[in-house]
């Protein structure tokens, strides 16, 4: 039961995973947004980094490795397991990993509120031992329902769009146990306007469109180079390439286009950590579709080229917003070019794409929207324990 003593400030506990980047950012723009309201009690736990090391590092190779190299085993994987129910040996098994650890973390820590961006799920059998069980809370990180997410101790669900919170409905989670929040994202997805600063910044020239690459935050795009070469046939085309982590991949795409006639039109960087900036000066994205790479290119309006998805949830996520006409898919570089060059080429064509990217954003941001939501549920929750 939550009492709040003294007026003290409520205490988050985010769990989260480093399968991916997305899972931490999204935890930490909820911590930023806490902090936002004043409230500086936010702890982070990486569950299964802190709870099982050395199955963590384990799991996370072979996640990138299969992912990158044997997409489709990881697509069969995904898909074999989509409809699995939390109750099912194999859910049970993959809920119960961390338990140990998260049973001395509710000891020490004492929080209020569990918030859940990955969904290992271990608190259920924790409830029925413990007197001590704050509300669980779930952030869908994607764009598809995978049933792992799906799981009775959570009290609330915040996903990305009405279509997730359907459902959600249709496999019995009541209405207002879901809210159609977004993805939460870092500060100034929507602030940040093209500037001649920002031109300058990123040694962009402001009289031609700007292509943005990113090629994922380990570097694993297929296809990058010729890519690049297709774009830059066109002399009004620049191009900026995002290599993230992967330096290999950087000094590689620098040498081959040293001497290339289009050479100053490709700006190359690795970690860029304020995207948003090349966001706003970009004309269309071309993307792995990730769900928090995707929503910030909706929130910042951006039109989105998907290139090659994996079968998994990148795919079903970029199938859902080309059904949307918010993405295009395509399979190969000269595909790609051809589709790019004519939305840019075209102001109907770029201007019918923004309008249905700017249905799919949320009237307010979405870590604002769930710290808000989840104070207000813990404040009614404080009062109920006191009458």
């Amino acid at each position: 039961m939550v009492r709040f003593e003294n007026n003290r400030q409520p205490k988050l506990l985010i769990l989260y995973a480093s399968y991916g980047e997305g899972h931490l950012q999204v935890a930490r723009a909820i911590r930023d947004a806490m902090e936002e309201q004043g409230n500086y009690r936010t702890v982070m736990v990486d569950l299964m980094a802190e709870s099982h090391p050395w199955l963590n590092e384990v799991t996370r190779r072979f996640y990138l490795k299969s992912y990158t190299h044997m997409p489709s085993l990881y697509g069969w994987m995904y898909d074999f397991t989509r409809p699995m129910k939390h109750d099912s040996l194999f859910g049970g098994l993959l809920h119960s990993f961390g338990r140990d650890k998260i049973r001395r973390i509710l000891a020490i820590e004492q929080p209020d509120a569990v918030v859940h961006t990955f969904p290992i799920f271990a608190l259920p059998e924790l409830k029925r031992r413990m007197n001590f069980h704050p509300p669980s809370y779930a952030v869908i990180t994607d764009f598809d329902l995978h049933r792992r997410w799906v799981h009775p101790s959570i009290e609330r669900y915040y996903v990305a769009t009405d279509d997730l919170k359907r459902e959600l409905s249709l496999l019995g989670i009541p209405s207002r146990s879901i809210q159609v929040s977004g993805i939460p994202l870092k500060r100034g997805f929507r602030t940040t306007t093209a500037s001649a600063e920002l031109y300058e910044r990123y040694r962009l020239q402001p009289d031609k469109p700007v292509v943005l690459i990113m090629a994922g935050a380990q570097g694993v795009m297929p296809d990058v180079t010729e890519i690049c070469s297709g774009l830059l046939q066109d002399s009004n085309v620049q191009i900026a390439l995002i290599c993230g982590h992967n330096s290999l991949l950087k000094d590689s795409i620098e040498q081959q286009f040293r001497h290339h006639s289009g050479s100053s039109r490709l700006h190359v960087y690795g970690f860029v950590d304020q995207i948003h900036e090349l966001m706003a000066l970009s004309s269309c994205l071309i993307t792995k579709p990730g769900g928090v790479t995707l929503s910030e290119a909706i929130a910042a309006g951006l039109p989105i080229f998907t290139y090659r998805p994996v079968p998994g949830q990148e795919k079903q996520n970029a199938l859902y917003l080309q059904s949307k006409g918010a993405a295009v898919i395509a399979n190969d570089p000269a595909e790609l070019t051809e589709q790019i060059l004519k939305l840019i080429g075209d102001p109907l064509r770029l201007t019918t794409s923004r309008m249905s990217i700017a249905q799919l954003q949320t009237s307010q941001t979405a870590a604002d929207s769930i710290v808000l939501d989840i104070l207000s549920n813990l404040r009614i929750m404080e009062r109920a324990s006191i009458l």
